[in-house]
């Protein structure tokens, strides 16, 4: 295929303007012709001769579904439009000659296969969704967790349950009964490992996810390695946070499952904690399960003595990336002794300080909004001491200030009643009980009540009076600011930045394993199945990770559960029918993958087909 350039004239301003053809050749005797194939516009987005030729070679590479990785580095410009162009093509093909699509086996001597059916006994007897699936098998391949397996003494039947199981997590989350039935009645993940789908059971699904869990640390040190080696990555970054999901259920006699601070909140149900270490593209590096009553400060110990085994960086421990409610100052001296170095929020704001640069760096959050960052200097003279950085948020201080509108317009609205009751008849009198409701007022309103001055006049043993106002000398905070500290002595202002906006991707990991991945509420009875339950959703995971950061390279940055959308837009169909000679003819076929999911095969390099189409003929009353 060519692109070729024709002038056209406008009817109204008489401009001409250059107009492009998607054509082949072909050959008449000695004579080479030219067929006209798609009409493809103006094409002003590409701007040379050299564009538009590796936009017709990335065309017909696409539309005959050619193997292998492209020759020439595509543009995404070009990507966007090869994948339309190729789908336009390929329906005009199946209107225009549906026999030159079908699929055959690899040998067959011919594509021709004609046939005399019957066109009233065509049936579909079976559609399963296939395209998530069968990315997710050739992520799994890319993992090499068969692999792995296969070296621990699994046989091809366990390592198969295995595999499907998590592909089933990450495709379906829900529980093992009704994982069962999505693979018996609606999903082709069972026919991709080589299994009968109507042969899983969910007691087969609860030995896979314990026998994986037996596994956990070789497991995770395997994915940990392969995800470096897979993406070239190195983990000078690591990022350590914690979260915790609820169970439904009494769970009585569970160690693990304890009532504590619930971040979804719902402290009124048992948790369990996650611990999580990753690296800076979001990739698992260790995992670790604690009881549902365990504070986030008292975990890091644990952690750091396991951290240096799961972790690969050449040859220099890497920088840890805290919260706030991980930064004690235990903690951190911990970090100190064991070699890391650090950057967390500083648990409490300055006091002391003054601005070393004049000049603020003006950049922008994780999510757009403008911040202002400066490095302070503390008037401490300990050379040991870590270095802090003044971050001024605009959003965060639009927050601050309204919620300090609303405590303090309470605040106010509760003493102004108060002092009417003192004032009118038959009110609040009583010295004591008006210093007690004021002990009251302050007490639900602490972080206003601190600025605030209350006085109370009274005679005899009775209130008279009540005024107050703010603290004039009081050293009210500005809103919006807070510091982030380091041990990173040499770093400047956007490095520091950079590295603490990197939890980011760990938040989105949490929101990934619980939402995408329900994990989320937990409804296992005994503490090694809950374990299990969450080491499986950890697996998948790994295995969404490994999809979406090719993706989020390629500016495809659809959410988890978009993307699992988009892919299942291809099925796999078996279609019946009866021919002349009464026999019955059955194909096996997965549809064509439209446009967008074409689109994520190719930016992962991924085949688009996991079956060629196979037909079978049965003799008469053969079915």
């Amino acid at each position: 295929m060519f692109i070729k350039s024709i002038v056209k004239t406008d009817k109204t301003t008489a401009k001409k303007y250059q107009y492009y053809r998607l054509c082949e050749s072909f050959r008449i005797g000695k004579k080479t012709r030219h067929r006209n194939i798609l009409s493809l516009g103006k094409l002003e987005e590409l701007g040379s001769e050299t564009d538009r030729k590796i936009l017709a070679d990335r065309i017909e590479q696409l539309f005959n579904n050619t193997s292998g990785l492209f020759d020439h580095e595509v543009s995404a410009t070009v990507e966007k439009l090869a994948i339309e162009f190729s789908s336009v093509l390929r329906r005009k093909a199946a209107q225009d000659a549906p026999p030159l699509l079908q699929e055959v086996q690899p040998g067959a001597a011919s594509p021709e296969d004609y046939e005399r059916i019957d066109t009233k006994s065509i049936r579909h007897e079976d559609v399963r969704e296939v395209g998530a699936e069968w990315m997710c098998k050739q992520a799994i391949d890319q993992l090499d967790i068969a692999g792995f397996l296969k070296g621990k003494g699994f046989d091809e039947e366990q390592i198969n349950t295995c595999l499907m199981h998590i592909v089933s997590r990450a495709v379906y989350p829900a529980s093992e009964h009704k994982t069962e039935q999505w693979i018996s009645d609606n999903s082709a993940v069972a026919e991709l490992f080589g299994k009968e789908p109507t042969r899983i059971s969910r007691h087969m699904l609860y030995k896979a996810a314990n026998e994986l869990y037996e596994l956990k640390e070789e497991l995770e040190k395997h994915l940990s390695v392969k995800t470096n080696e897979l993406f070239d990555l190195d983990d000078k970054i690591i990022l350590y946070d914690l979260t915790n999901t609820y169970f439904e259920g009494r769970k009585v006699n569970s160690k693990i499952s304890q009532f504590g601070r619930s971040k979804e909140k719902r402290s009124d149900c048992k948790l369990v904690v996650l611990a999580l270490v990753t690296n800076s593209e979001g990739f698992v590096k260790y995992s670790h399960f604690f009881s549902g009553n365990t504070a986030d400060c008292s975990t890091l110990t644990d952690i750091i003595t396991t951290l240096q085994s799961y972790t690969h960086t050449s040859g220099t421990k890497p920088i840890v990336a805290l919260d706030a409610g991980i930064a004690t100052e235990d903690n951190l001296t911990l970090l100190k002794e064991k070699g890391y170095d650090y950057v967390c929020v500083s648990r409490s704001k300055l006091k002391d300080y003054k601005l070393v640069n004049s000049d603020p760096i003006e950049l922008s959050d994780n999510r757009g909004n403008p911040i202002v960052i400066r490095m302070v200097a503390t008037n401490s003279e300990n050379k040991d001491e870590d270095i802090f950085l003044h971050v001024h948020s605009q959003q965060k201080a639009f927050k601050e200030a309204s919620m300090k509108q609303h405590y303090n317009g309470h605040m106010e609205t509760q003493l102004t009643a108060l002092k009417t009751s003192v004032a009118k008849k038959g009110g609040v009198k009583k010295y004591e009980k008006v210093m007690e409701r004021i002990g009251r007022i302050k007490q639900r309103y602490a972080k206003a009540a601190q600025y605030y001055h209350i006085t109370v006049m009274q005679h005899n043993g009775k209130a008279t009076a009540i005024t107050w106002g703010l603290i004039a000398d009081k050293n009210v905070p500005q809103d919006g600011v807070y510091f982030l500290r380091s041990s990173l002595k040499k770093s400047d202002e956007r490095t520091l930045w950079k590295i603490y906006n990197t939890l980011t991707e760990l938040e989105a990991s949490f929101r990934t394993l619980k939402t995408d991945l329900s994990l989320r509420p937990v409804f296992h009875k005994l503490d090694k199945t809950t374990e299990a339950h969450l080491f499986l959703g950890i697996l998948a995971y790994n295995l969404v990770a490994s999809i979406r950061y090719p993706l989020k390279a390629k500016k495809i940055n659809h959410d988890w559960r978009n993307l699992v959308r988009i892919m299942n837009t291809q099925k796999l169909v078996v279609t019946t029918m009866k021919n002349d000679k009464q026999q019955t003819i059955m194909i096996k076929a997965c549809s064509q993958p439209k446009a967008q999911a074409l689109e994520i095969y190719t930016a992962l390099k991924y085949k688009t087909m996991p079956y060629y189409r196979k037909k079978f003929v049965f003799p008469q009353n053969g079915i």
